[in-house]
């Protein structure tokens, strides 16, 4: 059976301007049969959502997933705490990481990988200060105009 492309389900593009990305991680979820239904018609909201790690284990908090529009009683809490799926060496990693001041485990984008599974991209951050946010919207605004530049020079 061929190998299908990663499909995007949800991406928080609110992180990459409130924290500076240090590691990224691929992590498994664990879900219900209606929220991946759910999740198959795109149905996500990553905004304000963070992980904690909670005796041993990895939490992923305000994730939500509505319920599927078929489902039934069987539909659980929308917006219930899920766990993540690491190997417990990447736990303890990022459990001493975390513990010291500043940093931050915060989902970038939720997807299906090739083989159909739900997987959720993990950032170890540190929050950007006000004057770190400025100084990266004035570099992408300097990278569009000359950008801008090039194309009407290579016309």
């Amino acid at each position: 059976m061929p190998k299908r492309d990663e499909k995007l389900i949800a991406k928080n593009r609110r992180a990459l301007h409130d924290y500076e990305v240090l590691e990224t991680y691929e992590a498994g979820i664990e879900l219900t049969g209606t929220e991946v239904r759910s999740l198959r018609d795109n149905h996500c909201q990553l905004t304000d959502c963070f992980a904690l790690i909670r005796g041993g284990e990895v939490w992923l908090n305000n994730v939500h997933i509505p319920p599927y529009a078929n489902g039934s009683i069987f539909n659980p809490d929308p917006d219930r705490k899920r766990r993540l799926l690491l190997h417990k060496k990447q736990i303890r990693y990022l459990e001493a990481k975390v513990a010291e001041k500043g940093l931050a485990i915060v989902p970038l984008k939720m997807y299906f990988n090739t083989d159909g599974r739900v997987k959720v991209e993990l950032a170890l951050a540190r929050g950007k200060k006000l004057f770190d946010k400025r100084a990266s919207m004035r570099e992408r605004d300097m990278k569009r105009e000359i950008d801008r530049a090039m194309k009407e020079r290579s016309r």
